[in-house]
């Protein structure tokens, strides 16, 4: 009998592939598209044309310590250090600054929607301009109430026939709605094999590291419409379904307190990042970063609102209940808030949930200044100290609650 293959060996190897895809279409000549990572994926999907992601890419990147030397290259050709990271280190490459570190093929169009912001679009409006090629564009306003209303899924609708159609012209094929239905069921099956997996945080102990989910999203990222990433996922979620039931944890530590990472991962810091909270038996138990990518629906309408619940679109209750509700589920003690130099969408209402928190959760809440792609924008020295003091307040915090 053949050696089962581990999840996250299957899961790297799909991230490869869709590179490795591209890379070949281009070679074969067939127009190679960039996307932004919740352009709905479904329809380049169907219509067989190849894509890659520039913030996949710009994390990988930042990840392999290559994001100071890209986004230096962009702020030499006149970009804003102040703009977003990963912006900066796409925009470089597009201009022809090399990247060993997750090299991919310049795009003959492009795919952008502006769900996660608006510097979204004026990054792709740029990457447009210097290579002459089509953009195609998905605008999701901001939703100010809880519930996404009809007009806007009948506002996005439109502009979702007009992407098909623009999409068949350049892929020179056109839209097979059997092929579409099927692209449509791939990603919801990835989707909520996706979910599940992130709601094996729930269990104490975690049968996982909650860091394991920032090395395994890329795959939800760049290959949700693929069969095999459902299969990957449904794996995953099996082995973790083993280690509940055998006490065992990719956490090799004592878990001592279960917190939530609030906001983007510093690529560039992963290890310093981890180290002190593996030191002070502190795993992350609940993200917002990883579940966002769970756009799960059953019909077209239902895929409109979906792609409208990024979290940078949503309204601050629906934020508030969002992280209130995995904070819970997931028994957190506390709360680590990244305020991401690269991201001010989500960073600039942090102040205010920070206070929902305490009120809401009881929990001791800390910040740390950082960056998702820049390192010169994270002190390892400042963000040492904020996670002391956080573990300092969660153990007063328990010893208050055994005392009664």
């Amino acid at each position: 009998m053949s050696e089962k293959i581990p999840a996250k060996i299957r899961l790297r190897s799909i991230v490869d592939k869709v590179y490795q895809n591209a890379w070949d279409a281009k070679e074969r000549g067939e127009p190679v598209g960039w996307s932004s990572s919740k352009f709905p994926a479904e329809i380049a999907e169907a219509l067989g044309l190849a894509v890659c992601y520039p913030e996949n890419q710009a994390a990988a990147i930042s990840a392999k310590h290559g994001g100071q030397r890209m986004c230096e290259h962009a702020e030499a050709l006149g970009y804003d250090n102040d703009i977003c990271g990963y912006a900066r280190i796409s925009m470089a490459y597009a201009a022809g600054f090399e990247a060993e570190e997750k090299a991919m093929p310049q795009p003959d169009f492009l795919l952008c929607c502006n769900n996660i912001c608006n510097c979204m679009t004026k990054w792709y409006e740029n990457i447009a301009r210097m290579h002459d090629i089509p953009l195609v564009m998905i605008d999701v306003p901001y939703n100010n109430t809880v519930e996404v209303g009809d007009d806007y899924v009948q506002y996005i609708r439109g502009q979702f026939d007009d992407a098909i159609k623009q999409l068949e012209e350049i892929s020179g094929r056109k839209m097979n709605e059997k092929k579409f239905e099927e692209v449509c069921a791939n990603s919801n099956r990835t989707a909520k094999a996706w979910l599940k997996v992130c709601s094996y945080l729930q269990y104490k102990p975690s049968p996982f590291a909650g860091f394991d989910l920032f090395n395994h999203m890329a795959v939800v990222v760049t290959a949700r419409c693929k069969l095999e990433s459902a299969l990957a996922f449904e794996a995953l979620a099996e082995e973790l379904q083993e280690n509940v039931k055998n006490n065992h944890s990719t956490w090799k530590y004592e878990e001592k307190h279960r917190i939530m990472f609030e906001g983007i991962p510093c690529w560039p810091q992963l290890q310093p990042l981890f180290k002190p909270l593996k030191e002070n038996g502190m795993n992350t138990t609940a993200v917002v970063y990883a579940p966002a990518f769970g756009f799960a629906y059953s019909n077209l309408d239902e895929l409109m609102k979906a792609y409208c619940k990024a979290p940078n679109s949503v309204c601050l209750e629906t934020g508030v209940d969002w992280r209130e509700g995995i904070c819970r589920e997931n028994k957190v003690d506390g709360i680590l808030v990244h305020y991401n130099r690269s991201c001010k969408p989500w960073s600039g209402y942090m102040p205010e949930m920070e206070r929902r928190f305490r009120k809401d959760l009881g929990v001791p809440v800390v910040s740390f200044d950082g960056d998702q792609a820049d390192p010169r924008n994270f002190s390892e020295a400042q963000y040492n100290t904020r996670v002391e003091g956080l573990y300092e307040v969660m153990e007063e915090y328990k010893a208050k609650k055994e005392a009664k």
